[in-house]
């Protein structure tokens, strides 16, 4: 199992930037792929940002060059950087991890821009 830990959400007005944190309670060299999803109000949840246990990074098409995935091994922690940030971005953001077939969440952070 994998419990995930999320942090840094909040309110930021539109074109300001949020860090948000997922802690996970095992090292990511055993975890196949860490990653974000979020839910905007009423609407499905959907993929944002994925990092492979070799580093590899890939992001959904509207947040390409806005969004930035990194992890800190030694911290067993995955960030999700966010700039020039939408209301389009509003949503409640969950961290996942992907281990041998098997789905973990996090109990989401909600983003809200607005101003």
């Amino acid at each position: 199992q994998v419990q995930l830990v999320e942090s840094g959400g909040g309110l930021v007005q539109p074109g300001g930037s949020l860090m948000l944190s997922c802690a996970a309670s095992r090292t990511f060299f055993s975890i196949n792929t860490v990653g974000w999803y979020r839910q905007p109000p009423g609407k499905e949840r959907d993929l944002v940002a994925t990092i492979s246990n070799t580093g590899r990074t890939d992001y959904v098409d509207s947040v390409m060059g806005r969004f930035t995935i990194s992890r800190d091994v030694a911290k067993n922690t995955v960030y999700l950087q966010m700039n020039s940030l939408q209301a389009e971005d509003t949503a409640v953001y969950y961290c996942y991890a992907y281990v041998d077939g098997m789905f973990y969440w996090g109990k989401g952070t909600l983003v809200t821009v607005s101003s």
